[in-house]
């Protein structure tokens, strides 16, 4: 696929356009300012399967103690001092 090169104001005018037509093509797009690239617009990279992030950390937890009991006394808490 050829890459395409647009000028930054023809980009800005058509940008949802020149989007859309990447996605579909699959071919980039260099943007130019005064013919000097600045800026390549790419199609994303096929997606991923991700795994499941719900359960992903179970069993890497240990507890260790009480985890019902405040951490430190009533009586060291300045707030709770009369």
């Amino acid at each position: 696929m050829a890459t395409e090169f647009i000028s930054i104001s023809v980009f800005k005018a058509t940008c949802l356009a020149v989007l859309e037509r990447v996605r579909n093509t699959g071919a980039s797009v260099v943007v130019t300012r005064r013919g000097e690239p600045i800026a390549e617009i790419m199609p994303p990279s096929a997606a991923t399967p991700h795994a499941e992030w719900i359960g992903a950390l179970k069993g890497t937890a240990r507890i260790v103690g009480d985890i019902v009991a405040p951490v430190v006394a009533a009586d060291e808490w300045d707030a709770l001092r009369p």
